[in-house]
């Protein structure tokens, strides 16, 4: 076995051919269109509090104007030096003068709205001389103005500032409106997720289903989920009883072939002619491989391990060493170990292997880091490689290509599927490329395995 350094690992181009989704569509498309109605009803309340708000805030002028006039004039009969001071406020400043400090303007409807609150307030002032209009004021702002004649001819002249700002109620009320819809859509958003967590469950359980693992899933949620559920774990146990049947009858099958093949092998060396009897011993040998080649095909769809932690450079060179030797290489970058599935593991890499030397008479393996504590394993051989339309062919039980691939070779076209059904069996992936030498490369990833898992079981 050789270690590689880090910087000297090659980089391989490779076709994936297993990808899992892992976001819920539903999830997201509901999450998005409660968003758009929270926004919605957030403009909607902030277009409506800013209608509202001008009619108030009109409102609100007018009164403090009407008590300013009202309030000014009982006290200019009681002391008029000390009207300006006593009035003025932060929002509302008041002078006396001889003359009015605004001209009467063409007609506004604003001023007419306003105008028609105070009389609404005191009407009262309906009799008196009053004038009012619009003045701009700094920072963009608009200020009331007006002037009211007094009983002795003097005129009362105000400001109220800022008719065009927002008041405090108004600011509170879009405030509270937004608080209560972001508190609205939380709850929407977590009541979403808690009634979708069946469903995500019902997911997972569906793609590791599919993979070939038995995943027992958890009966909760609506009835129409609980029923799909029980479903999902009948159908499961339907599945696995008829895979133990399958894998008895093989059993059974294998043993019974096993009895008559070895007969015909003995009698082989019975017969005088040389050549019939080489023909013979050749076919019971092909049949008699070909049944363990079904035999581990079939074992693939139905074996459990319990993850272990492995050294992958110690592991492979054993298996290399013992079933190969003299026929690979290895490679291995430092650091090569984590907790996977030793025995799936090592027969996906031996049926690889095993294709290797077939079709190329040597094989070149190479463990490499793929971050986030993942391992890849690459098996690659110098035979004539595989077209890239072929690499999905390769995966069904039995297909060979026969152009590139002689009938007379060894294999009947189950090593790789069997390496998949494993790799699918126990969250591995594989996939297929084109090796430095023009053979073919196959890439593993080494699945990691959870803690407190037992895959297959």
């Amino acid at each position: 076995m050789e270690s590689m350094p880090e910087p000297a690992l090659r980089k391989r181009k490779t076709t994936t051919l297993r990808h899992r989704p892992n976001l819920s569509r539903l999830a997201v498309r509901a999450a998005t269109l409660l968003l758009l109605l929270a926004a919605v009803q957030a403009l909607a309340s902030l277009l409506f509090y800013n209608a509202i708000d001008k009619e108030t805030l009109r409102e609100d002028h007018a009164r403090r104007v009407a008590e300013l006039l009202v309030v000014s004039q009982r006290m200019y009969d009681v002391a008029p030096e000390a009207l300006a001071q006593t009035m003025s406020t932060g929002h509302l400043e008041v002078a006396l003068a001889t003359q009015p400090h605004i001209t009467q303007g063409p007609p506004d409807e604003v001023v007419g709205e306003i105008r028609g609150h105070i009389l609404h307030w005191e009407p009262a002032l309906g009799a008196k001389a009053l004038m009012l209009g619009i003045e701009p004021s700094h920072g963009g702002y608009r200020d009331l103005v007006g002037a009211m004649r007094l009983p002795d001819g003097r005129w009362l002249n105000f400001r109220s500032r800022d008719i065009s700002s927002s008041w405090p109620i108004a600011l509170r009320a879009a405030v509270l409106t937004l608080a209560t819809a972001g508190l609205c859509l939380a709850l929407a958003l977590w009541s979403l997720r808690v009634m979708t967590r069946p469903l995500r469950e019902l997911t997972d359980a569906a793609d590791a289903i599919g993979q070939g693992q038995f995943v027992p899933v958890r009966e909760s949620g609506p009835d129409d989920l609980r029923s799909l559920a029980r479903s999902m774990n009948a159908m499961q146990a339907r599945i696995a009883a008829m895979l133990e049947d399958q894998a008895r009858s093989f059993e059974a099958i294998s043993h019974d072939l096993r009895t008559p093949l070895s007969r015909v092998t003995i009698a082989a060396d019975l017969i005088d002619d040389a050549e019939i009897g080489g023909l013979v011993r050749d076919s019971t040998s092909e049949m008699e491989a070909m049944l363990m080649s079904l035999q581990q095909y079939l074992r693939a769809q139905h074996l459990t391990a319990a993850p272990e932690t492995v050294d992958l450079g110690a592991a492979i060179s054993d298996l290399l060493g013992g079933t190969f030797p003299g026929q690979a290489r290895l490679e291995v970058a430092p650091g090569a170990i984590l907790k996977t599935y030793r025995e799936p593991l090592l027969l996906v890499l031996r049926a690889l292997v095993e294709n290797a030397i077939h079709y190329g008479g040597f094989a070149e393996v190479h463990v490499l880091p793929e971050g986030d504590g993942r391992w890849s394993i690459t098996v690659e051989d110098n035979g004539p490689g595989i077209p890239e339309d072929q690499f999905e062919r390769i995966l069904a039980p039995f297909y060979r290509i026969d152009e590139a691939r002689a009938r007379d070779t060894a294999g009947f076209g189950l090593g790789i599927p069997t390496a998949h059904r494993l790799l699918q069996r126990f969250g591995g992936t594989l996939a297929f490329g084109r090796a430095d030498t023009g053979g073919l490369s196959v890439r593993v990833m080494v699945p990691v395995a959870p803690e407190g898992d037992v895959s297959g079981a």
